[in-house]
Parts: C-alpha cells; sequence; structure tokens
C-alpha cells in the first residue's frame, strides 16, 4: 500500500471525500461504486467495483471461443481495463487501462464499426496503444447489463478485411451473452 499524504476527515454523516486528484488518476467518477474492504491491523481500503470482474473466467474462455470461430483478435474490457484478450499478445491489451476512445464508444452505448479503409484513424484501444497503427478493420459493441453500460466486445483484423454484418452480430450476440451472464 503506498502513502499519499493526505489525510481527510469523517463529516458528521460518517463520509470521507476523496481528493480529486486521486480520483482522477484511478479514473473513479461521480456515481461509482465502490467496494469496502476492512483488513485486521484496522485499514479500511476501496477498491473501484466493476461487475465484469466476477466474470473474468468465463470473459476469457468467450474472447478464446470467439477467435477461434472468426480468426480475428478478441478483447473483452470493462469501463476501465481489458479482462481479456485472445488473438493477440496479452502484454498489449491485458490490464491495461481503455482509451478514451473506447470509453466514449461504450458510454454512448451504441456498436462502432471505423472505416479504417476509407483513411479513418484506427482507434486506439488502450492508452498507449502500439498497435493500433497495424489496424485494418474493428468491430466495437458495449456491454450492457441492467440497463448500464458496463464494458465491451471488441473484435480486430490486422490483415486487410473488412469487417461486416458478421461480425456485428457475432460480437453484438457476445456482448449481450456476457451482460446477462452478470445479471445472473
Amino acid at each position: 500500500m503506498k502513502a499519499t499524504g493526505i489525510v481527510r476527515r469523517i463529516d458528521e454523516l460518517g463520509r470521507v471525500v476523496i481528493p480529486k486528484e486521486i480520483r482522477r488518476t484511478l479514473r473513479i467518477r461521480e456515481g461509482d461504486p465502490l467496494e469496502i474492504y476492512t483488513e485486521k491491523e484496522g485499514e479500511v481500503i476501496l477498491k473501484k467495483y466493476s461487475p465484469m470482474t466476477e466474470i473474468d473466467d468465463f470473459a476469457r474462455e468467450y474472447a478464446e471461443s470467439l477467435h477461434q470461430a472468426m480468426g480475428h483478435i478478441c478483447l473483452i474490457s470493462d469501463k476501465d481495463t481489458v479482462l481479456a484478450v485472445s488473438g493477440a499478445s496479452k502484454k498489449d491489451y491485458l490490464d491495461k487501462n481503455i482509451s478514451p476512445e473506447l470509453e466514449n464508444i461504450i458510454e454512448a452505448r451504441r456498436p462502432v464499426i471505423p472505416d479504417i479503409a476509407a483513411g479513418h484513424e484506427p482507434l486506439r484501444l488502450v492508452v498507449g496503444d502500439k498497435e493500433a497503427v497495424n489496424y485494418k478493420a474493428m468491430t466495437i459493441v458495449p456491454i450492457i447489463s441492467a440497463g448500464d453500460a458496463i464494458g465491451s466486445v471488441v473484435l480486430i483484423s490486422k490483415e486487410n478485411t473488412k469487417m461486416g454484418d458478421t461480425e456485428m452480430k457475432l460480437a453484438q450476440t457476445a456482448a449481450g451473452f456476457v451482460g446477462r451472464q452478470i445479471e445472473q
């Protein structure tokens, strides 16, 4: 655990304010759920909660199945990080923070097929994405669970191929299935 040197008092309602700098660094926004843990030594730990972490193994298996079926790279993310990757180097994506562009697509709740062949810039998927220059086609579908946008399913091709209805339907099916798994 790393000390920040910041001290805050508990108010009369039992609240503690998390400083803006820490919220920005940890990407905690108003309304984000936090899990509370306690340690025997009296420590209280707040951890950003993601329902997607409860199905990590399932997401990895689903990403692997999509990759095997389509031959495309498959990523599954929550609203902060990539949780599963298949068909690409895990060190390039796994547990990396998603890019603001991908975050915006998730928040917009609309599937996207960027037209890279028509000259649009490839979308960076993670912060510092060095592989984006190699993307030739992609499909991005937000995962919706209980009415909340909670993540995304991304299919990527590094070959000169175009993503179409088949890839979109497959990614939408995957996103719907993952969303329903979380609701159970």
